[in-house]
């Protein structure tokens, strides 16, 4: 079989592997929710398996142990979480009233110094940018919450979704064993080389970037709150959560908890501090965290996954959020493979070189 044909025949099983994808992503998202489980924690089963363990035994243990760190952070969080929403809902009406007497009349004073022309230009492009990326959002969160989310309700999710990392956890290594033998014989040491470097970035990111937003999230909560700011454990969650999409999780807490803080306190040192907990928690994130945990050898540029996570959500709702760092980590071992190829190629050095 020629090159050409080769490379035909695996373009049309990725078309068709995408079409599937798109035509089944409404119903697919226990299934990748599963996936994902039995990934994170396949490690620790091949520990316990180790030691002597029955595979089917060390998954169940595992998996149990993981459900009940789920049921003890939930039943924790979310009497905390009411009562945070119930007093947004009181305090709602107050709020309203401080940004009419300290925001708006602050920027028609600074608007009125500024020249006409600028003025009129400033609230068109203003309009005309925010209603873009207001559609934009829009688009993308209607997207995720009207296709997979709308389908398989929580429930549906909390019974298949375990039944589906069980068996995927159990039988992972026979999985991957078949996957291996269906390998085309005069490439299969190559795939193997680019599958062992994407498990590499893959997990690298996943388990470093994960612990960066549990100690984000758990540091912003207990610092926010501690500093008296009203929903503090509430925006310090989001902003550990959202830290999983780079820049985003700081941007949303700081810009929340500044505002905030801002109709809360008359002083201003209290603004203060709340300001010096983001800068500290970046400074921590950035220096400690982030090179700790994940490394700067995972390949996974920071832009490179928000364009992921966006497209991914656009495209394919819930479930292309859920498969966006995977499938980026894979193009990212692919591409620098084919530019290592192809600097070691006549094209790049010239036909003198071959010979």
């Amino acid at each position: 079989m020629t090159s050409a044909k080769q490379l035909r025949f695996w373009l049309i099983g990725l078309g068709l592997f995408v079409l599937v994808l798109w035509l089944l992503s409404d119903m697919l998202l226990p299934f990748v929710v599963g996936l994902a489980i039995a990934y994170l924690l396949d490690p620790l089963v091949d520990r316990l398996e180790r030691t002597g363990l029955q595979r089917w035994l060390g998954t169940s243990l595992v998996l149990l142990g993981f459900l009940l760190i789920l049921v003890l952070m939930t039943l924790l969080l979310v009497p905390l979480v009411q009562g945070q929403i119930s007093h947004l809902l009181e305090v709602l009406p107050t709020y309203a009233t401080l940004v009419k007497e300290r925001l708006i009349p602050a920027l028609d004073r600074f608007i009125h110094r500024l020249p006409a022309d600028d003025v009129e230009r400033l609230r068109a492009a203003a309009g005309n940018y925010a209603g873009e990326v207001a559609g934009i959002v829009g688009r993308i969160v209607s997207r995720i919450l009207s296709g997979s989310l709308a389908v398989f309700d929580i429930v549906t999710l909390m019974f298949i979704t375990p039944i589906v990392a069980f068996y995927l956890m159990r039988d992972w290594d026979v999985m991957v064993g078949k996957v291996d033998s269906w390998l085309p014989r005069q490439h299969a040491e190559t795939v193997r080389e680019q599958a062992r470097e994407v498990n590499v970035t893959l997990s690298g990111f996943l388990r470093g970037q994960a612990m960066v937003c549990l100690v984000l999230g758990v540091f912003y909560a207990l610092a926010l709150s501690a500093a008296g700011l009203d929903f503090g454990l509430v925006i310090g969650l989001m902003a550990g959560l959202l830290s999983f999409i780079p820049y985003v999780g700081s941007l949303f807490g700081f810009v929340t908890s500044t505002g905030l803080a801002l109709l809360q306190f008359d002083e201003l040192w209290r603004v203060a501090v709340v300001v010096g907990i983001f800068l500290f928690g970046q400074a921590v994130e950035g220096n400690v965290l982030t090179p700790k945990l994940v490394g700067d050898k995972v390949g996974l540029h920071a832009v490179w996954v928000m364009f992921a996570l966006l497209a991914g959500g656009s495209l394919f709702g819930f479930v292309g959020v859920l498969l966006a760092v995977p499938v980026a980590a894979v193009i990212g071992v692919l591409t620098r493979f084919a530019l290592r190829q192809y600097l070691s190629s006549p094209y790049y050095r010239g036909i003198d070189a071959e010979r």
